[in-house]
């Protein structure tokens, strides 16, 4: 009996001496330029070596634009899995980066200009608008003011909404400001009334990429 407690005893100090050490993973990623962080801190491009001290746990991402960003967390103590010597992450491919543009039209007051009269200049902007748009939530012909509901649209790992708005900036000359409001949430199917998960995105979906150029080009 006693020499069961010996080495249970032994068997236990190593084990503990085994956690007290730091511990190194040689992190690596599917893309060589995806930039690495640890706990939030840029660490490294591609593949570097993370160091786990005793008792504490690593919070891993890789990063690159047009990608996913992955997480992983490993942890140096006797309550969770040794780390690993090795660990590779393979990055996906941000699919809603794949169906956008980015543009600097994107949640921007634009000028637009027309030499039409503006009953019909009107009917115009309705018509291409509900082309893009099904449906319009506010619309008032008497002060030039339209504006459409939002349209969502669900990605792996985001959500992206978009609405159009139209405002009469003058009448002689006759000029609208339009604005193509794009809004994106690191959350994949957030309901488009969840205004606190949206925040201004610098991207436009491709379907609406050539909704300002055709209004510019029609209404001149």
């Amino acid at each position: 009996m006693k020499k069961y407690f010996t080495l249970l005893l032994f068997l236990l100090i190593v084990t503990s001496s085994a956690f007290a050490l730091k511990k190194s993973v040689l992190v690596s990623c599917s893309e060589p330029d995806a930039k690495i962080y640890q706990d939030g801190k840029y660490i490294g491009t591609g593949q570097v070596e993370i160091v786990i001290v005793s008792k504490s746990c690593a919070n891993i991402e890789s990063r690159k634009i047009g990608y996913l960003t992955e997480k992983v967390k490993f942890c140096n103590n006797r309550y969770s899995a040794r780390p690993p010597k090795t660990y590779y992450i393979e990055m996906r491919r941000d699919d809603s980066y794949d169906a956008s543009i980015q543009t600097d039209i994107a949640n921007s007051d634009i000028e637009l200009k027309t030499s039409k009269a503006e009953t019909d200049a009107w009917k115009l902007i309705s018509q291409i608008v509900t082309s893009s748009f099904d449906v319009i939530e506010i619309t008032d012909k008497e002060t030039g003011y339209l504006r459409t509901a939002w349209v969502a649209q669900s990605f792996d790992a985001k959500t992206i909404r978009t609405r159009f708005i139209v405002k009469q900036a003058s009448v002689e000359p006759l000029v609208y400001k339009i604005k193509l409001v794009s809004e994106h949430s690191d959350f994949k199917g957030t309901s488009i009334k969840k205004d606190e998960d949206f925040r201004e995105w610098d991207r436009v979906l491709r379907k609406y990429e050539n909704l300002i150029s055709e209004l510019t080009s029609r209404l001149k």
